[in-house]
């Protein structure tokens, strides 16, 4: 994969998982987490991720989907 579409790649995969696990098609991406992504620049790009994924009502009343899913960032020392 192309160094400049590293982190941009990363936060593609992050929606794609989080619509498949929480079957919603709006999926939202907590600034954090946008921050933490793209913290090493956009080729260095941190190996791993915990996240936690919740699934929020739309208050929108003319929204297409009832419900959205919120990604947010979760520190954490080490994987290990």
């Amino acid at each position: 994969i192309q160094f400049k579409k590293r982190a941009p790649r990363a936060i593609r995969e992050i929606r794609k998982f989080a619509a498949k696990a929480m079957t919603t098609k709006d999926v939202r991406i907590d600034t954090k987490l946008n921050k933490f992504i793209w913290s090493n620049g956009v080729r260095n790009v941190p190996k791993r991720v915990r996240v936690r994924m919740s699934r929020k009502r739309n208050e929108d009343e003319e929204a297409k989907e009832k419900t959205f899913t919120l990604v947010q960032h979760v520190p954490v020392e080490s994987f290990k």
